[in-house]
């Protein structure tokens, strides 16, 4: 098999159906429109006007003009006008996809995890009510401790370190004991 062939089968097997599923309904909630039946997830995404659609409800504005005619670099051009509105919003950088990988459907995967990472990045926007795609990221969870509590800290053991309680290997025979054969 070439290496072209091969590259394509270890992106094809990271693609998840029930994902680009999951990213489909959210974004049909979303925009209050369904898909056209019939057609398939990466090629009603590939001009990219579906996700300037999305970007600008999520971020009234963020994206002002969306290209519905033109040749291919007009299509692109939404593409990168999309990454560009998510990088704003907060999506960080490498978590985006790159355009060729929509437009060409190289990686189609990427494209929904990129998108799960856009549906993450909702729950921080506090005027967002909804929906969500994915689970909610974790806040951070930052505590203090005074210099009496640290230095109380450093004279105990803690329980991660173990102990064996006077335990030894002293009698344990687990494989082979090792054979030295002399002239041999």
């Amino acid at each position: 098999m070439s290496l072209q062939r091969q590259v394509a089968a270890k992106l094809a097997s990271k693609r998840s159906p029930e994902q680009d599923k999951e990213a489909q309904e959210w974004m049909e909630t979303i925009l209050g429109a369904k898909f056209p039946p019939g057609q398939r997830y990466e090629d009603v995404l590939k001009d990219g006007t579906v996700l300037c659609q999305v970007m600008n409800k999520l971020a009234p504005g963020s994206i002002p003009k969306i290209n519905t005619t033109g040749g291919q670099f007009k299509m692109m051009e939404n593409i990168n006008n999309f990454q560009a509105a998510m990088k704003a919003y907060g999506v960080a950088d490498i978590d985006v996809f790159q355009t060729v990988d929509l437009w060409e459907a190289k990686d189609i995967a990427g494209v929904t995890n990129t998108l799960f990472a856009l549906g993450r990045q909702t729950y921080k926007h506090p005027e967002w009510k909804g929906p969500y795609l994915g689970p909610k990221p974790s806040d951070e969870n930052k505590r203090d401790f005074t210099e009496e509590q640290l230095k109380a800290g450093q004279t105990m053991i803690g329980l991660q370190a173990g102990s064996n309680k006077g335990a030894t290997q002293a009698g344990q025979n687990m494989g082979a004991g090792r054979k030295i054969i002399i002239g041999k």
